[in-house]
């Protein structure tokens, strides 16, 4: 049975676990930490279910290699604590914490072939040479790599050197894997092949694994859940399809994945960008009358049309023009200029009124939008075409940089 998905923990102290929910594999309580006077982290907790996959994504310096540097025991906690299994590992030096680690180097020992690189932890363990043999077998057969056996890591290629690593690890049966920007050294399309083995692979070992990463398409696809990192604190955990679809702050919105912004505030049920204004759902009593917002949409939420006319799910937005075309493959992305005051669409009950003359800028703002293959084979578009957009759905979000991302309210509002 599929483990259940942990949360976000509000506090420092573990809330006791109802009878029927299993104890989460790991868990990160409270976790803080400094260098000097500089503080990299700030009260970090989450949990990581049996079997489960949890990436940490952030940019460079956002604090997520320290996070997992605390779980191996490298790196010791300012506040806070390590559980594993209902334990408290926090004060045991890395090799008591059972835990194993795939850095992205690999670190393969150069003179010693594929099966003594993958027997090595069970040797230093002084494990029954039987034992090992066994052990030895069962992972290259796991990982593929029978035939690879005798050779040495500099006959391997990146991928097959990237199994041996895991192999190895999981040899002494960790409880839990943490992979260290595992795919960085590779090329892209090793990297993609290589990522769904290794998913495939977690599934069958079912150990809970911690991915670190800066690469957005790399943590939609392994993780079960991701936890987007910024300056030391968690924006946001949650499903790939809740972070990527339900953003709960701007850094998220842009962070994983493309996004349009557009500034307004709210007045009456609507939300008011410069001297227009555009009906949203699901309001209610949750925004403030005034309240400063954000209106966040993907490029694929958009539709586009010579013509006012959508099709059901979509209503219209504005008029514009197409300001720069991109081939990217699977489908084109453009760039399109909305218009000012002029660009309301009037063929709805109840149209959307949109303007980009905010307070801080008069001059209309560009949106990006993509259209897959299919669509741009059904009408071709030039630069300095005017055509009108309809959006499938948009999220709402204050605009308050100084509040904390998970304590204000979102709005996800479908048409």
């Amino acid at each position: 049975m599929k483990a259940q998905v942990a949360r976000i923990m509000d506090s420092s102290i573990t809330p006791p676990l109802p009878e029927s929910m299993p104890q989460p594999a790991a868990s990160i309580v409270g976790i803080s930490k400094r260098f000097g006077k500089t503080s990299v982290l700030e009260n970090i907790s989450f949990d990581v279910a049996e079997g489960e996959a949890l990436v940490l994504l952030g940019a460079s310096g956002s604090g997520k290699t320290t996070i997992l540097r605390i779980i191996a025991g490298l790196e010791q906690p300012y506040t806070g604590k390590i559980m594993l299994h209902g334990k408290e590992v926090t004060e045991l030096p890395p090799r008591e914490r059972g835990i194993g680690v795939i850095f992205q180097s690999y670190a393969l020992f150069p003179k010693m072939t594929v099966e003594k690189n993958i027997g090595y932890g069970l040797r230093i363990r002084r494990r029954r040479r039987k034992e090992i043999k066994n052990t030895v077998n069962e992972l290259l057969s796991l990982v593929q790599l029978e035939e690879h056996r005798k050779k040495y890591p500099s006959q391997l290629s990146g991928g097959q050197q990237q199994r041996v690593a895991i192999a190895r690890t999981l040899a002494y049966k960790p409880e839990v894997l943490l992979f260290d920007e595992p795919f960085g050294a590779l090329d892209a399309q090793t990297r993609v092949h290589l990522r769904r083995e290794i998913r495939a692979l977690l599934r069958k070992v079912n150990v809970p694994a911690i991915f670190i990463t800066h690469d957005q398409e790399e943590a939609l696809e392994l993780g079960d859940r991701i936890a987007v990192i910024n300056v030391g604190h968690i924006e946001q955990i949650g499903t790939p399809r809740e972070v990527y679809n339900n953003p709960a702050s701007e850094y998220v919105a842009t962070f994983l994945g493309a996004a349009n912004i557009l500034e307004g505030t709210i007045s009456r049920g609507h939300v008011v960008v410069g001297n227009a204004q555009m009906p949203a759902r699901l309001l209610g009593d949750r925004f403030k009358e005034g309240q400063a917002v954000k209106l966040i949409f993907r490029p694929e939420d958009v539709l586009i049309s010579k013509t006012q006319e959508f099709p059901t799910g979509h209503a219209c937005l504005s008029s514009g023009v197409v300001e720069e075309i991109s081939f990217v493959g699977a489908y084109e992305r453009l760039r399109i200029r909305l218009e000012a005051s002029s660009g309301a669409c009037e063929t709805s009950d109840t149209p959307f009124y949109l303007t980009t003359e905010t307070p801080e800028r008069s001059n209309a703002k560009p949106v990006i939008c993509t259209r897959p293959k299919p669509e741009t084979n059904a009408f071709r578009l030039r630069t300095g075409d005017r055509v009108f957009l309809g959006l499938s759905s948009f999220t709402v979000l204050p605009n308050d940089a100084r509040t904390s991302a998970t304590s204000q309210p979102i709005i996800k509002t479908s048409i």
